[in-house]
């Protein structure tokens, strides 16, 4: 039964209020945030993410920290940072406040057709296909791949990792739910085969099937720290994240990774991104696709 709808005039009118209470705080707060502010937010991002914050971040920062000191209390961004220095939990909740995490299913679909019509035919045997999803943000990247796999692979074992920094947006991928909005990216025959359409109190949203959850190890990782033990992959997705690096941290990174891929193994980036000066260790099959050669 759908839940009770909040529709009363006196219940629209205390959260129009709290709204605009808000946003006068964060009005209030942004004009308060100082160069040397941002510029310690900036050096903290860098150091533990590898994202450099240009100058035109400074309003971006101010707001989405401002609604996190409204909730402690707090009477600006310098306290904030106190705050953030000395706990790691508050820590981990600015890195995921300030982490940009826009995705959508079958986002850049040419990268799929591409495993559906090569990449994922050209395995032979019965081992099985792994395949890393190096940013995969609330999970709409993983689970498309996921799709794509199930459909191509058959009874083969496979298996996903996806990893992102912000434990936030992780708890929402491993909950695999989303607003029945965000299915429009999904081919049809896919959005019946793979995923619940939610009813009563879900109604509006709808799930991916446990049998593929099931399929997909979500982990938080730091891919400018040094690796945990994740074995090989036959292919890794390492999209929309290299833009927020540096040319020194991007080389640091895909030097990281690239160990993880097996010779033959294909390393697809966004279309935006490319590896010209990062890595010469790879060799290109198409614009954002890469290819490690074989041993």
């Amino acid at each position: 039964m759908p839940a009770p709808c909040r529709s009363s005039a006196a219940a629209w009118r205390a959260e129009a209020m709290t709204t605009t209470a808000v946003r006068r705080h964060v009005t209030g707060l942004q004009g308060q945030l100082t160069d040397g502010e941002f510029g310690q937010f900036r050096a903290l991002m860098y150091s533990l993410a590898g994202i450099s914050l240009s100058d035109a971040k400074k309003q971006l920062v101010a707001g989405r920290l401002a609604r996190r000191l409204r909730q402690l209390d707090l009477d600006g961004y310098g306290s904030y940072f106190r705050r953030v220095q000395a706990d790691a939990g508050e820590r981990q909740i600015a890195v995921d406040l300030l982490t940009t995490n826009e995705t959508y299913f079958f986002r850049e679909p040419k990268h799929f057709d591409f495993m559906r019509s090569q990449a994922l035919p050209e395995l032979k045997g019965q081992s099985t296909v792994r395949v890393w999803s190096g940013a995969c943000s609330s999970g709409e990247e993983p689970y498309t791949i996921a799709m794509v796999m199930a459909e191509v692979l058959g009874g083969r074992p496979w298996e996903i990792v996806a990893s992102d920094l912000s434990t936030r947006v992780l708890t929402h991928a491993r909950e695999g739910r989303y607003p029945m909005d965000d299915a429009a990216g999904i081919p049809r025959p896919l959005l019946v085969k793979y995923c619940l359409k939610g009813v009563g109190g879900q109604d509006g949203t709808f799930m991916m099937k446990p049998e593929l959850r099931g399929r997909i190890n979500f982990r938080q990782i730091n891919l400018n720290e040094a690796l945990p033990a994740l074995g090989l992959f036959d292919v890794i997705f390492l999209r929309n994240v290299m833009i927020y690096f540096d040319i020194d941290t991007k080389r640091q990174v895909v030097q990281r990774i690239l160990p993880l891929l097996k010779p033959g193994g294909y390393f697809i980036v966004s279309h935006s991104e490319n590896l010209n000066g990062v890595s010469d260790a790879l060799k290109t099959v198409k614009p954002s696709i890469y290819r490690k050669p074989e041993a």
